[in-house]
């Protein structure tokens, strides 16, 4: 029954049209302050993308950005991707997510993950260990959080006594967790919505995280997930030059554990190696073989070394999204 089912989600989302969606906050882009992130949005929506995606790193809150975006545009997807768990309760991210959804007239998904541990436990101070414990708490919670319940939850690390959350003009929040292991995937598959991946080359995502999070999904009798998938991009004729500066802006990504190790599992050596480099065949090609193995939305970070590199790579993946 279990296979019948995992064949038939395989076949839903390999039929499933791709969304082209624009990252934003993962590297440096032309101006990353709120008013031209706003300009960005407004841009991106104008010449077709499905989606606006921000990286939460150590700038701007992505769920607060994310809201002015939302407000400030009429129809294109906004999503975090991802926003850690650790230093929010989870039903202070709830609320932020539900605020974000108002703002947007509901065209905001809530991506999650735990973080890594140099970030967490090192800089932060909290315990970084059970990280999947911690992360199935916290969806336990969440996810009841934003469909509008009143939860009360008793765990090892959240304790919530009857908390019901109203946002007027929210109605609905789906929830991408950041699952790169078989546990998370799992879980992933189970609690969510589906996954928001980065630094996961196309063999990986084929063999090991779309399968991964479809077995999870099936098992809880739950739709097929939504496989959003970041990778570097740029449109160039100086390929060369180009993954060495991808190399050196993204390196931290080559180094973190969770990324290494799907890196490693990948056969590549560096960011430079799972991101899409080269003139326009060979990026219409790669952003094909994306849709072919199953991913639903494409998550394309432009890492360009100039603004005119940037703005032709920004209109390629429009007219490709047209």
């Amino acid at each position: 029954m279990l296979s019948s089912l995992l064949h038939t989600a395989e076949i839903q989302i390999k039929g499933r049209p791709m969304r082209t969606g624009l990252m934003i906050g993962a590297s440096d882009g032309p101006d990353g302050t709120i008013n031209g992130l706003i300009k960005i949005a407004q841009e991106a929506e104008a010449k077709g993308y499905d989606n606006v995606w921000m990286a939460n790193i150590f700038g701007l809150d992505a769920i607060s950005t994310l809201s002015l975006l939302g407000h400030s545009t009429k129809k294109i997807g906004l999503g975090t991707a991802v926003t850690p768990t650790y230093p929010r309760h989870p039903t202070a991210i709830a609320q932020q997510a539900l605020t974000a959804a108002a703002a947007s007239e509901n065209r905001f998904s809530l991506g999650i993950g735990l973080s890594h541990k140099v970030v967490i436990e090192d800089m932060l101070g909290y315990s970084y260990d059970k990280p999947a414990r911690h992360m199935r708490e916290y969806l336990s919670i969440l996810g009841p959080l934003l469909k509008g319940e009143t939860v009360a939850f008793q765990g090892d690390q959240f304790k919530v006594n009857n908390v019901k959350l109203d946002v007027p003009g929210a109605t609905h929040v789906p929830i991408l967790v950041a699952a790169l292991g078989p546990v998370m995937l799992k879980l992933a598959g189970e609690l969510a919505d589906g996954t928001v991946t980065w630094m996961t080359g196309l063999n990986t995502l084929g063999d090991h995280i779309i399968p991964g999070i479809g077995k999870g999904a099936a098992s809880a009798g739950k739709p097929t997930p939504t496989i959003a998938a970041g990778f570097p991009i740029v449109l160039t004729n100086k390929v060369d030059e180009a993954k060495t500066m991808i190399d050196k802006v993204l390196s931290i990504y080559g180094m973190l554990p969770s990324y290494r190790a799907m890196l490693d599992k990948e056969g590549a050596a560096g960011p430079s190696d799972v991101a899409m480099v080269g003139d326009e065949a060979s990026l219409r090609a790669s952003i094909k073989q994306l849709k072919d193995v199953g991913v639903t939305d494409f998550c394309a970070s432009i890492v360009a070394e100039d603004t005119e590199t940037y703005q032709r790579t920004f209109d390629f993946l429009a007219e490709e999204t047209a």
